[in-house]
Formats: C-alpha cells, sequence, structure tokens
C-alpha cells in the first residue's frame, strides 16, 4: 500500500502553492504550517536543493474527533501535503494517506475518521 497519493501539474511553483491551498480549503482543510526545505536546506547545510514545500493542512472537526478517540494521534497530524517542482513549471503534489498512516495505531475507532479525510484528499489532488 502506498502512504501518499499525488499528481503532477503543470504550472508555476507559487501557482501551484496557491491552487492547492484553495483546493484544501475547499474540502474544509486550512493550512497551519508551511515548511520551506529548499530555504531551510540552504540555511542549515549550505546546499541548493529544488522548490519543496511541505504544507500542514488540517480539517479541524476531524481533528478533534480523531483527539477525542486517540490522544497520541497529535503526533500525526496535521496531514501533510508537499509541493515540489520536478521540471520547468512541472511540480508535483502529494498529499500523506491516513488510511496507511492510521493502520500502525491500535484504534478501530480512527478508520472511519481516516477514511473520510482520505476522500477529501483525494479529490483534493484530483481537483488540481
Amino acid at each position: 500500500m502506498k502512504y501518499y497519493m499525488n499528481k503532477t501539474i503543470t504550472a508555476e511553483f507559487d501557482k501551484a502553492i496557491e491552487l492547492v491551498t484553495e483546493a484544501l480549503k475547499t474540502e474544509g482543510f486550512g493550512v497551519l504550517s508551511e515548511i520551506d526545505i529548499q530555504q531551510k536546506l540552504k540555511e542549515k547545510l549550505d546546499v541548493d536543493f529544488r522548490k519543496y514545500k511541505i504544507l500542514g493542512a488540517c480539517s479541524p472537526s476531524h481533528a478533534y474527533q480523531a483527539l477525542q478517540n486517540e490522544d497520541k494521534i497529535g503526533t500525526m497530524l496535521p496531514c501533510n501535503v508537499i509541493v515540489q517542482e520536478t521540471g520547468e513549471n512541472q511540480v508535483e503534489v502529494a498529499a500523506v494517506d491516513p488510511v496507511a498512516s492510521m493502520m500502525s495505531v491500535e484504534n478501530n475507532q480512527l478508520a472511519g475518521i481516516a477514511g473520510e479525510i482520505k476522500s477529501k484528499l483525494e479529490r483534493v489532488i484530483a481537483s488540481l
């Protein structure tokens, strides 16, 4: 089982970030964090790396449900979505598969929540 779902789109990198953020919003997600890997690797290791951002996406109602069922689930939140430049005007967008990640948690009450989030993330990816 793959631990992510992905799609490559034709777009300028910053435009792709906007498109992904809007698609997430449409499905009820907010972006809680944005990590610029290119910038951090340059800053910490003085290496050049492609444009690569990690968006920490969260559906507050689903996060609340999950936290009520499993108090340590915060270690697996938020849902990460990556946006990385793979070529000129080629950007890959990938999101974690929450069903795959929840397999490591021994709590059957999370399966339904993970399935709902997976469906939402699949729609985000498909809409791009």
